[in-house]
């Protein structure tokens, strides 16, 4: 049976908490709480540009939040915004899993 490797299960359940995302927006998400999970959500994503690891999801992600909240739609800006959080994170933990793990690689 092949096993994943340690860095691959930390990204699996990295991207898993994006389904969890959607049940922890609240119906009555309100402008400020739009607010408060973009700013996390671009603070997670700054960090992940600083070590060169941004993904094109996240960032997908940070615009469908904008325009949400642009319309009003502050539930799915929410929601958005705190998917982009998740993918910014799993982008950071990649990068730096992978910054340790090439030291173990096998040469051929």
């Amino acid at each position: 049976m092949r096993h994943l490797p340690k860095a691959s299960l930390g990204i699996f359940w990295l991207l898993a908490s994006v389904l969890w995302v959607d049940s922890t927006a609240s119906a009555a998400s309100t402008e400020a709480d739009f607010k408060a999970a973009y700013a996390a959500a671009d603070a997670a994503e700054e960090q992940a540009g600083l070590l060169r690891n941004q993904w094109l999801a996240a960032e997908a992600a940070l615009t469908e939040a904008r325009a949400a909240a642009e319309k009003g739609d502050f539930y799915q800006a929410v929601t958005a915004a705190k998917e982009a959080e998740a993918l910014a994170k799993a982008s950071i933990f990649q990068a730096t899993s992978e910054k340790a793990a090439w030291k173990n690689l096998e040469i051929h």
